[in-house]
């Protein structure tokens, strides 16, 4: 499905007309156009590359998915890899890739599977007319900026999710599957960082370029980095609290184990000396207590669980039991 837009001095003059009409309407003055190709085919890129006179290698990059955010400088466009990303209810990261050709006089967006809802972004062309009328830089803007803005709401989600497992981590109760669902989160966080880090350089070398981001549009495209930095430090604050969150629950199984060991070793202890009285006692030497004393098996039996409760009551003192 192929959906178009013509802006004409910053107005939205047509929609929905035929994509073959693209290179004339490019053609005229103040005009601005807006192709956008969700899942496109190659037929359609292949039209695209007519109409808006595109280089055969950024045709072909545009053919192949799971690429990294870039952008590619050819002489009268740029070609960029944008993603857009958001958690679904089960706090799965989803990735919308995006393709864009951008021009003075025109945006084409290839959108795939899940598509980005650019609803907003459409908006935000048709109630600014006096940026819009600035061409492609600010279609392009529009585009980035809400973009980025997504970010911050996977970022918010992120750190929600860290909070629960740093709370469950130093909760009261053991929580065997907390470890899991730290190295799961921690690497979300990776993959998001992975997916955005790249985008500071795309947004620097749309800005150098000569004659593109014009004066006005400036300070919007330093905007949409600042938001990105941003993003990228809140995610590594993320990172960084998952990280001691880790070490937290391995000094716990550390300590817990400690504990244990000291337990087992204090038990053993209490079972040793009553073991090492009864060894001597059951050597059957010839002046056993027993055999001259008639209280000497009692008296052995006293021994054994005097020396018992007195290191019981000694390990006990000391926090071992």
């Amino acid at each position: 499905m192929i959906t178009c837009r013509l802006y004409k001095e910053g107005v939205l003059k047509e929609e929905a007309f035929d994509p073959a009409r693209a290179s004339d309407l490019i053609a005229e003055g103040g005009a601005r156009v807006w192709l956008d190709v969700v899942d496109p085919t190659d037929r359609d890129l292949t039209m695209l590359q007519e109409e808006f006179s595109l280089h055969p290698l950024a045709v072909e990059d545009a053919r192949n998915r799971g690429q990294r955010p870039k952008v590619d400088v050819y002489e009268n466009f740029f070609f960029l890899v944008v993603h857009g990303l958001a958690l679904d209810e089960k706090g799965e990261l989803v990735d919308s890739e995006i393709h864009a050709f951008a021009g003075h006089r025109y945006l084409v967006t290839l959108r795939y599977d899940p598509p980005f809802d650019i609803t907003e972004v459409l908006r935000r062309w048709d109630r600014q007319p006096e940026l819009t009328h600035e061409g492609g830089a600010f279609l392009l803007y529009a585009l980035l900026d809400e973009v980025v803005d997504g970010y911050y709401e996977v970022i918010e989600r992120l750190e929600d999710l860290s909070d629960d497992i740093e709370d469950r981590v130093f909760g009261e109760e053991q929580d065997q599957t907390v470890q899991q669902d730290i190295f799961q989160l921690k690497r979300k966080v990776v993959q998001f960082r992975r997916l955005i880090i790249p985008l500071r350089e795309v947004l620097d070398l749309v800005q150098e370029q000569p004659g593109f981001v014009t004066d006005h549009l400036g300070p919007y495209y330093r905007d949409v980095m600042d938001h990105l930095i941003r993003s990228l430090e809140f995610a590594d604050n993320v990172r960084d609290l998952l990280t001691t969150a880790l070490e937290a629950q391995l000094s716990q199984i550390s300590n817990r184990l400690n504990i244990v060991m000291k337990q087992l070793t204090s038990w053993a202890a209490i079972v040793l000396v009553p073991t090492l009285i009864a060894g001597i006692y059951g050597m059957n030497f010839r002046n056993m207590p027993e055999l001259k004393f008639h209280f000497g098996y009692y008296g052995a039996l006293g021994l054994m669980l005097g020396s018992m409760v007195a290191l019981y009551l000694v390990f006990k003192k000391k926090g071992w039991l």
